[in-house]
């Protein structure tokens, strides 16, 4: 494999995503790696596989190279001081590009293990290399460089995937057999009929025909099939930042946790383009950026999450508990976490689940920004995660129309969001409003018509896509009547729970605990939970301490 010669000037580095390490940091490297000299076609890691080590320049260039059919074309261009790979390398995922040398040089190369030591043990270098990581992940999603969605818009089975790769922060591009005139000729190239689309090209040039969420997970390293065997001390079902903060406090601690989630590490929070409120932040991170860290911060414990693995049951088993999940298997537990969150509500307006996925949606992150271009859009909701939305389209969109219900933007929105919104030029907020339909010109949305709730006069505001915050419905039908829940669904925890539902047992249930003993609720899904990610988190840790005074009650 050869590099045109045009092709060896460095790539620039404007976002801060291929800084150039020290003479100091490069010696302090070396001892942790194997110096290797190359030559001009050196593959160091191919597209589609996982790469064997991590690699840092010394001399010499090295092209990242993507292939498409039958095509090459080199995207970046590294020279001494700079590291190779993605944020993919640090959670085993295989690669989305191919490295090459360009020309002779030399290349430290250390083991996976060895990066994941410095990421999480060096602070210095190792928010270097993970802030790198993160920037490079939203330049290939900006890209399009990734997995290669071929379907229709239209189809549930399309919309399932994109929501599940955004969710999961992973690269992709569509495709549209509704609109893009070369998804046909692809298909035809892939040997593919319409009948069996979607189809999903992976980085290695594989074909998933219509796979399952649970298939293309596993395609793309994010399930890990975790060994069940054994009793554990804890699991976690659901990885928002209560459970990854759970996850965390229990591994860190010794003790023999599992975690799943049935969508994507990160929950709810991990849509939220920006959270600014949350402490030791002040210049605010993003959801995505939250849930990434987290995982990270898990896997040095030596936990990985599970995705997607969605529970169904939950049955006492002779003083522990068996989850049973998805896709038949079963975990056995003496402590379990729910921090299964909220299911995102519905507006009661006709067609509304013919357009999700391709105008209407339920997060606002860079995926959905993207696919909305420069159209105006609406939001609906008056909380903090309507406005964080609202601020964020409001940066591409040339109008964002925030319609909120109450009369009082202050009532269930913070401070500094309301200040945000009421100043910026693009946004406007229409309150006492409520949407009553969806406007659409042939496939596509026109425009929302919105009633006034006092005058009850309609209005159509022009939009071409619909962003709905207007609260969540707690997921816990899988606990299967052995949990107290509030009328409403959501668990209730400590003095709410009443007595233990078990016999034999003469305690009250700790703060956090359910009304089975060993079993707790963290973050949304709990009754009188605070909607705030730095609780959800708190929750999580202090749910950790309940296990370890449960766990010695048990003794």
């Amino acid at each position: 494999m050869t590099v045109a010669a045009q092709d060896l000037v460095e790539t620039p580095d404007p976002h801060g995503a291929f800084p150039r390490l020290t003479r100091e940091q490069l010696d302090a490297l070396c001892p942790a790696g194997e110096r290797r000299p190359v030559r001009p076609g050196d593959v160091l890691y191919a597209q589609g596989e996982c790469s064997p080590g991590w690699y840092v320049v010394l001399s010499g260039k090295v092209a990242i190279q993507h292939r498409e059919g039958d095509e090459t074309r080199t995207v970046r261009v590294h020279g001494p001081g700079r590291f190779l790979g993605e944020l993919g390398l640090l959670e085993g995922q295989p690669s989305f590009f191919t490295a090459v040398a360009a020309e002779p040089g030399e290349v430290l190369v250390a083991g996976v293990g060895e990066l994941k030591r410095l990421v999480t043990g060096d602070p210095v270098l190792g928010d270097l290399i993970l802030r790198a990581y993160l920037v490079r992940r939203a330049l290939i999603i900006g890209s399009g460089d990734g997995l290669r969605i071929v379907g229709s818009c239209y189809s549930p089975d399309t919309r399932r995937l994109l929501e599940f790769v955004a969710r999961n922060r992973l690269p992709y591009r569509l495709d549209d057999l509704d609109q893009d005139r070369g998804a046909e000729a692809l298909l035809r190239r892939l040997g593919v009929t319409v009948d069996q689309t979607p189809v999903v090209v992976l980085p290695g040039a594989g074909v998933l025909r219509n796979p399952s969420n649970a298939e293309l997970a596993r395609a793309v390293g994010l399930r890990h099939q975790e060994p069940r065997a054994g009793v554990r001390d804890m699991l976690v079902v659901g990885a928002g930042p209560g459970g990854l903060a759970a996850v965390v406090y229990a591994a860190s601690e010794g003790l023999a946790t599992s975690a799943f989630d049935a969508v994507a590490a990160g929950g709810q929070a991990s849509t939220t383009s920006r959270i600014e409120n949350y402490l030791g932040f002040p210049s605010g991170i993003s959801g995505a950026e939250l849930a990434e860290r987290s995982v990270i911060q898990a896997a040095k414990f030596g936990v990985l999450v599970d995705v997607p693995g969605e529970a169904r049951t939950l049955a006492p088993r002779g003083g522990l508990y068996a989850v049973g999940f998805d896709d038949g298997t079963e975990v056995v537990t003496r402590t379990v976490i729910i921090a299964t969150g909220a299911r995102y509500r519905r507006l009661p307006i006709p067609r509304l689940e013919h357009l999700e996925g391709t105008c209407v949606y339920y997060a606002a992150t860079p995926e959905e920004a993207r696919q909305c271009g420069a159209d105006p859009v609406a939001v609906v909701g008056g909380g903090n995660s309507a406005g964080q939305a609202a601020v964020f389209l409001a940066g591409t969109s040339p109008v964002v129309h925030l319609v909120v219900r109450g009369g009082d933007l202050g009532a269930n929105m913070s401070r500094y969001l309301v200040d945000q919104v009421r100043r910026h030029p693009r946004v406007r907020v229409h309150l006492h409003t409520e949407v009553r339909e969806i406007a659409e010109d042939g496939k596509a949305m026109s425009g929302v018509e919105v009633e006034d709730n006092r005058t009850h006069e309609r209005t159509r505001l022009a939009a071409r896509a619909l962003f709905v915050f207007i609260g969540a419905a707690p997921h816990t039908r899988w606990l299967s009547g052995h949990i107290a829940l509030d009328a409403d669904g959501f668990v209730l925890t400590g003095a709410d729970a009443g007595a233990f539902q078990a016999a034999g047992i003469s305690r009250a249930p700790l703060p956090l605990e359910t009304s089975s003993p060993g079993v707790f609720a963290v973050g949304d899904v709990r009754h009188g939970s605070v909607k705030r990610v730095a609780s959800a988190v708190g929750e999580g840790a202090m749910a950790v301490r309940l296990v370890h005074e449960h766990l010695a009650q048990a003794r």
